[in-house]
């Protein structure tokens, strides 16, 4: 190809570096000023051609950062959707449910064994494998196949709240099981311990949930996650409490027992901090919190802590028939599933709040 066509530098030699000659001697630039003189009209430059005549101020290039970055000074439209809300139907908060009523019955089971009282502990074990029963079957539902679940167990991801979660509601229901057997079998020690196993993984099953959720890009639930963990555990002890109660009332128990009076007061004590901690996690949410009083979740929300109020009247005003202490304890399963609900229902609306979700992005937690 090089005898094809003529390769000779207009200027130069081969390899080497051009010469600069004028085409016109003394010609000039067209439009260009001597010393650079045109510069100054550039907008990069002032007046003594430099880009900045003195150093900024003291948080200047900050306070700069953060109106690039879109920051308060500046009131953008964000351009949404930004985050997907989460597709959950109704069987993901019931499975929240029946999971952290199934934790706090066999943290309750194994109160009652140190207490002595055998028969207590063998409802409360029953409870808990009860309440654990209908939770894979949830779980399925919402995935839509039984093979999906099952693909969750084939890795074990510490760092993951969903695979944890589902590890150990696998690991939870076959002790809870066990224990349940060894009570049928009269083997009373291997049911004491079995049910000492099933409680250790009700501690993670009863507050996984809330970690999961508080994992999320979604704010109200990242936002939440200082207290989003305890104030699952504070429901799921408070229905476990209610749920063994109410059982050991139908297995006949009598008016007065000491373990039917110290369920109550832990039932009582459990949903009132969690009444006490979602009230200061609200305050704390700011704008974000928003997501909590208006809409659905906002009336689920209402109804939950008025179903508790409703309890503590129930449970610590001057009437003492049996039956008030029976629907404090209804009431207040009914605001644990309320909760569930209506945390559910905050995170998808909090997810549609563009907004809030960029604002949420950008400040730390």
């Amino acid at each position: 190809m090089t005898g094809a066509r003529d390769i000779t530098p207009a200027i130069g030699s081969p390899g080497g570096p051009g010469r600069y000659l004028r085409a016109v001697e003394g010609a000039r630039v067209a439009l260009a000023r001597r010393g650079w003189a045109d510069a100054r009209w550039s907008h990069l430059y002032g007046e003594n051609t430099r880009y900045a005549p003195s150093a900024a101020a003291a948080g200047q290039v900050a306070q700069a950062a953060r109106r690039a970055r879109g920051g308060e000074t500046v009131k953008a439209r964000v351009q949404g959707p930004v985050v997907k809300p989460a597709v959950w139907t109704w069987e993901i908060p019931v499975y929240f449910w029946f999971g952290g009523m199934a934790s706090g019955a066999s943290i309750l089971a194994v109160a009652c064994d140190l207490s002595g009282d055998r028969r207590s502990a063998v409802v409360a074990r029953r409870v808990a494998l009860g309440a654990a029963v209908p939770c894979a079957p949830l779980l399925i539902m919402d995935l839509g196949r039984p093979a999906r679940f099952l693909n969750m167990l084939r890795i074990f991801k510490p760092r993951s709240p969903m695979s944890m979660g589902a590890w150990c509601l696998s690991a939870f229901s076959t002790a809870a099981g066990a224990a349940a057997a060894a009570d049928l079998l009269d083997r009373p020690a291997a049911a004491r311990g079995l049910g000492g196993a099933s409680a250790g993984l009700g501690l993670y099953l009863g507050s996984y949930t809330g970690v999961l959720l508080a994992s999320t890009a979604v704010p109200v639930w990242a936002r939440s996650r200082l207290l989003l963990g305890p104030i699952f555990v504070s429901t799921a002890l408070a229905t476990g409490a209610a749920a063994t109660r109410l059982a050991l009332v139908a297995s006949g128990l009598k008016v007065g027992a000491p373990t039917r009076q110290a369920l109550g007061t832990v039932e009582t004590a459990a949903i009132s901090a969690e009444l006490v901690l979602s009230s200061l996690n609200q305050r704390r949410l700011g704008r974000v919190g928003e997501a909590l009083e208006h809409g659905r979740a906002g009336q689920l929300f209402t109804a939950a802590k008025w179903a508790v109020r409703g309890g503590l009247a129930l449970r610590l005003g001057r009437s003492r028939g049996a039956w008030v202490h029976h629907l404090a304890s209804v009431l207040y399963l009914a605001a644990g599933l309320a909760f569930r609900f209506a945390w559910v229902q905050a995170g998808r609306t909090s997810a549609g709040d563009h907004e809030a979700v960029a604002g949420a992005a950008r400040q730390p937690r």
